[in-house]
């Protein structure tokens, strides 16, 4: 392991602590509901885990798109935005707890699915869960029925589900005792992504999840990026080759600048920061 590698380990370990730092929660089996609870993480970590001492991005979106038209989503947008804007997909690749777990995952000794022309095309599902099940869905419900339903967190999140629904049903009698049907639904969704991710690299990031995609819209202008000094490129196309995302130039919409491909460049011309224009 390079020392980047090291370093973006370390930095994956401490986000997940640091979102999830109300260690209480897990013996108690309880939600936390602190003024903490107000404010959002970058990555995907679940309001609902036992641990979590801030909200999810995706989930306070959801919230807030169904208060509409009460209410418009000034915060939770302009967090995103700058979000965004300084970091882009570096969230994905630095300070996602469940982009960890699928990183673990995949360390799981078994035959692979390499990335290929058609794993590229799969990556579009994610903006097709981010428009129909975090915005437009929620919009139905919120004009049509008055009712606030964040359906992407209700009918598909799998790091809702392992870090939230599981630890909860596990550590509270009471909610065994009510679980149901849609419980069980959301357990076989999340256990069939896991083991697709011991399969295939990080393939709920680079097919399903719609808080990447909404990072990804922000590829060519965050601040904080992985970038090519084209000067000393030889165009060989190492960097993509090695790379395990579906990505076809370094710093693309599929790239998560967790900084791999900046060891395998024969040229050492692959940087991780501030962009230094020529």
């Amino acid at each position: 392991m390079d020392k980047l590698s090291f370093k973006r380990k370390l930095i994956q370990l401490a986000s997940a602590f640091i979102y999830n730092a109300n260690l209480p929660g897990f013996a108690s089996g309880s939600i936390y509901k602190g003024d903490s609870k107000g404010i959002c993480v970058p990555g995907l970590n679940c309001y609902s885990c036992p641990g979590a001492v801030a909200s999810c991005p995706l989930g306070a979106l959801q919230n807030a798109i169904s208060s509409m038209p009460r209410k418009a989503p000034f915060y939770i947008v302009g967090f995103i935005l700058l979000v965004g804007l300084v970091f882009g997909r570096v969230v994905c690749g630095f300070l996602c707890p469940f982009g960890l777990i699928q990183e673990l995952l995949y360390k799981i000794p078994t035959p692979k699915v390499q990335k290929s022309k058609f794993t590229r095309k799969l990556t579009w599902i994610k903006y097709l869960i981010l428009t129909v099940f975090v915005i437009a869905l929620p919009l139905w419900y919120a004009f049509a029925k008055g009712l606030p339903v964040p359906t992407f967190c209700k009918y598909i999140c799998p790091a809702g589900t392992l870090e939230g629904g599981i630890s909860l049903v596990v550590m509270n009698a009471n909610l065994r005792k009510v679980a149901g049907f849609l419980f069980g639904w959301k357990t076989i969704v999340c256990i069939a992504i896991l083991v697709l991710c011991v399969f295939m690299y990080r393939a709920f990031c680079r097919f399903l999840c719609p808080l990447g995609a909404i990072y990804s819209l922000f590829a060519k202008i965050a601040l904080i990026t992985v970038w090519v000094d084209e000067t000393k490129c030889s165009g060989c196309g190492k960097c993509v080759c090695e790379c395990k995302m579906d990505i076809k130039k370094v710093g693309d919409r599929e790239c998560i600048h967790c900084g791999q491909c900046i060891s395998c460049c024969p040229k050492k011309c692959i940087f991780l920061g501030k962009e230094r224009k020529s």
